[in-house]
């Protein structure tokens, strides 16, 4: 394997710096969220084709050496990957990798929450759309609820910080409970982001979308909020605080007010595809050329050859058919 200097920063066609990789580690999940995945789906990746741990850290090396200094894990569910705590500190051990953070349904936290804070993860995101028992057996398929609140507590224990609480809304299904959960994230010290389901495969077209503007403004009087110029992980949620400072709620509306011009990242999929975004279908494969010996110099080559295809912007609003993968299958 031949080795190289680090190289200039990864820039797009329409000037935009890529500076963060959403990384699934596998497709697999142990809930069905009904904007996710549907319920009996079995069309998943074969395990053969997942890339491996030494394969995943080659990748986010290259990466790290072209200025891609955060890295998220995702899924499916990241937990439900064997040995994510080794994977995790592989990556941390790359001198260029600053930030290592893991979105997680928190099913399985409790479990693994030590050992990933001490292999190098910092910061959680927990995917939370309800505070109600059967309002999440509705939306995750299962009675999970117990679970998560018991995996949020472990995450609070093991230091992660912060630790954000990602709900999607979704009109007559939980978007009356929106206040009752900034409530509750305000006193527990979580941080809220209300998103927008976005219309990806069948289950995101069918999921009640809810336009969050109005939402926001009724958030702001009704917790005397103020703009917060906090940078909280370099995504694109735009955030609120209490006068106090010490309550924040994010607001992520890529469909009502995308946030294109400034999008900063790639995902990559459990099998080595490059997704250069939500709403388009360029990809780029990495696998084949990693199993066929790829050097370093060359896999730099490939990376920027894949985000020469990011595109300008997503068309959900204007072809809101056009993507049949669903969110699990792309990587959060």
């Amino acid at each position: 394997m031949d080795t190289i200097a680090s190289c200039s920063a990864l820039i797009d066609r329409f000037g935009r710096r890529v500076s963060y990789l959403r990384l699934s580690v596998t497709d697999r999940c142990d809930l069905r969220c009904s904007y996710c995945m549907p319920k009996g789906f079995k069309g998943f990746e074969e395990p053969g084709n997942w890339l491996r741990f030494e394969e995943i850290t080659r990748v986010v090396a290259a990466f790290s050496r072209m200025g891609v200094g955060r890295v998220r894990l995702t899924g499916g569910e990241p937990l439900l990957r064997r040995g994510l705590p080794q994977l995790v500190s592989q990556l941390a051990a790359l001198p260029e990798v600053q930030d290592i953070s893991l979105s997680t349904n928190a099913t399985q936290l409790q479990k693994h929450a030590n050992s990933l804070r001490a292999a190098g993860v910092r910061r959680i995101n927990v995917s939370l759309d309800s505070l109600d028992r059967a309002c999440m057996e509705k939306i995750t398929g299962r009675d999970s609820l117990a679970g998560i609140m018991a995996g949020l507590q472990a995450g609070k224990q093991a230091g992660f910080d912060p630790i954000k609480l990602n709900m999607v809304v979704m009109r007559g299904v939980n978007d009356h409970e929106i206040a009752r959960m900034a409530q509750f994230c305000f006193d527990e010290g979580f941080i809220l982001r209300l998103i927008e389901a976005m219309p990806m495969g069948d289950t995101g077209r069918n999921s009640q979308y809810q336009d969050i503007g109005p939402l926001r403004e009724q958030l702001v009087r009704q917790f005397d909020l103020l703009p917060s110029a906090a940078e909280l992980g370099g995504g694109p949620a735009r955030y609120w605080e209490t006068r106090d400072g010490k309550g924040k709620l994010g607001f992520i509306s890529p469909i009502s007010q995308h946030f294109c011009a400034s999008c900063n990242r790639v995902r990559m999929a459990v099998d080595g595809t490059l997704y250069m975004c939500l709403g388009q279908e360029q990809k780029f494969e990495l696998r084949p050329l990693l199993r066929a010996g790829i050097g370093d110099a060359e896999l730099e080559q490939a990376i920027r050859a894949a985000i020469e295809l990011k595109p300008e912007r997503h068309e959900f609003n204007e072809r809101r058919q056009q993507i049949v993968r669903f969110m699990s299958q792309t990587g959060g």
